[in-house]
């Protein structure tokens, strides 16, 4: 889902209508300055072909991708959005592992009524390939530009596993907001990491603090892996989950206040990222 509107979706039926229109996996929002926001799950259209195969529900499949996650990114001069979904092929994770077989693969849930083909499975990995050249042709020209970049890698994660009226996972073990930093060469990303973290974590965000940590239980994925080994003294991506308190993870409807103060938390983090990278 790409949230075109100035607010995020919470009308009653959350969950945007399945587009089966064959349009691009990814856009891209060229701008200024050396951060991209990037929001690798938050499409939910698919291409027709895969639909009949799917056994997983709407509601299911919506509750494993990461809605609002596309509302962050406008707080980067450069912004990439997926528009289909991470069912079709997963860019966050390797190529070898991007298109799901086994419900092992996602979350213990059940997704195709009969294995995808070898044509389907290739189809959508060529997706993978095609984004892959498109970002590393993009982190080129930014480095080029400004010297290094950093991105915002943002997604969201569930923390009611159980269901809409079981206890939250422990506090203590899932922060609000995680960063992950685990591929990076974080020494030579100390100030940007810490003064991100830190700033994060003292703003107000309606009136109290937000739990924000480092790779307590997400230390980043494929997208953190694959920029860390082609730009690994230039580029550094802060994967940033957070925690879906923003939200009712089981009805898809979301807090807009809360939304938008993240965005704010976030557009004062992405201030401090510039500000490090200015002293240099």
């Amino acid at each position: 889902m790409t949230n075109q509107s100035t607010e995020p979706r919470t009308e009653n039926s959350s969950i945007p209508p399945l587009s089966l229109d064959i349009g691009p996996f990814w856009e891209l929002r060229k701008g200024s300055g050396p951060l991209i926001g990037v929001a690798l799950h938050a499409g939910h259209n698919l291409r027709s072909e895969i639909v009949p195969l799917l056994v997983i529900d709407e509601e299911t499949r919506f509750r494993e991708e990461d809605p609002y996650s596309d509302y962050w990114t406008p707080v980067c001069g450069t912004q990439i959005l997926t528009l289909r979904s991470r069912f079709e092929v997963d860019l966050n994770r390797s190529r070898d592992q991007a298109v799901y077989q086994t419900p092992a693969d996602s979350w213990g849930v059940k997704i195709w009524s009969e294995p995808p083909s070898r044509s389907i499975v290739k189809s959508s990995l060529a997706e993978h390939d095609r984004f892959y050249a498109m970002l590393k042709r993009e982190l080129n020209e930014i480095q080029q530009r400004s010297g290094h970049f950093v991105i915002l890698d943002f997604h969201s994660y569930n923390h009611r596993r159980q269901g809409a009226a079981s206890a939250p996972a422990d506090p203590e073990l899932n922060p609000e907001i995680n960063i992950g930093t685990g591929s990076m060469k974080r020494e030579n990303w100390s100030g940007v990491v810490d003064g991100f973290i830190n700033t994060l974590g003292s703003a107000d965000f309606l009136g109290r603090k937000l739990d924000v940590r480092e790779n307590v239980n997400f230390k980043g994925r494929y997208l953190a892996q694959f920029v860390h080994h082609h730009f690994p003294d230039h580029g550094c991506v802060l994967a940033i989950e957070v925690k879906k308190f923003f939200m009712d993870e089981w009805s898809g409807l979301a807090d807009t206040r809360q939304v938008v103060a993240l965005r704010e938390i976030f557009r004062l983090g992405a201030t401090e990222i510039n500000n490090q990278l200015g002293s240099r």
